[in-house]
């Protein structure tokens, strides 16, 4: 039997999502509680690996196990192991030909941003800190630039793994609440480091360090070296996949209405 579950986690107590061979990572974690409940290795693959810091709403793995149980108990039961930075929020019989990566149609990102004088305590390590005010209009003139299917080379880590930087940059949608910024990234896929790379220059040109049109001169270098620092893994929220509606799977956990 394939099994889907939709997970949420906190990412500042992990070396990001991928198993290594020290352990510490979420998904080292994740599947030592599966092997537990099931009482048999069980191996998972994600739709999308997240870096050390990064958080998760709604990662999306899959496994095979000859274990039977009902979705409740997968849930329910798995949890029971798990640390209280990590919860399995769903799970989904999708069929035995689901993928978790190679079906999503799309992933989502959110970037919460404090925009203070003074830095975080209480939200600290679930949001980027800027001290500097940022001009919303400045930002959104040079995220238009990256709409569409672009070469994404000058956000991409060295230590990227993918095999082409060619990417569909869907949607970019930036917002205020108070003190806090909200940006939101659809996208095709991600590059290592891509959106925490767009952060820094999309800051850089609404703190007036430059200008929207400097994204074009970015995009347009291919060159890591073009763009701004990588900024700060605290306030990136991987949102999760999304899939064909006729799999059924949840695109929504309540974390998502927890977030400003």
């Amino acid at each position: 039997m394939r099994v889907a579950l939709g997970v949420s986690y906190r990412g500042e107590a992990y070396k990001g999502w991928q198993s290594q061979p020290g352990g510490g990572t979420v998904q080292d974690t994740l599947e030592a509680a599966l092997s537990e409940f099931a009482a048999q290795p069980i191996r998972t693959i994600c739709a999308g690996r997240t870096d050390t810091g990064v958080h998760g709403l709604n990662q999306v793995v899959h496994f095979d196990t000859p274990v039977d149980r009902e979705p409740f108990s997968w849930v329910r039961g798995t949890n029971r192991y798990l640390p209280r930075d990590i919860a399995i929020q769903w799970c989904a019989f999708p069929g035995e030909r689901f993928h978790a990566r190679n079906d999503a149609r799309g992933r989502r990102y959110a970037y919460l941003l404090l925009e203070s004088p003074v830095r975080p305590a209480i939200e600290m390590g679930g949001v980027g800190w800027v001290f500097r005010p940022l001009d919303l209009d400045a930002m959104k003139a040079a995220a238009v630039h990256l709409i569409g299917q672009h070469d994404f080379s000058s956000f991409r880590s060295s230590e990227c793994q993918a095999a082409s930087p060619v990417k569909q940059m869907r949607r970019i949608e930036i917002s205020r609440r108070g003190a806090y910024w909200r940006f939101e990234f659809d996208a095709s896929a991600f590059l290592h480091h891509m959106i925490r790379n767009l952060m820094g220059c999309l800051i850089a040109i609404g703190s007036g360090n430059q200008k929207p049109e400097w994204m074009v001169e970015v995009l347009a270098a291919r060159n890591r070296d073009a763009a701004a620092p990588t900024f700060a893994p605290d306030g990136l929220y991987f949102m999760g996949p999304y899939y064909d509606v006729e799999l059924g799977l949840p695109e929504h956990t309540a974390a998502m209405d927890w977030l400003p």
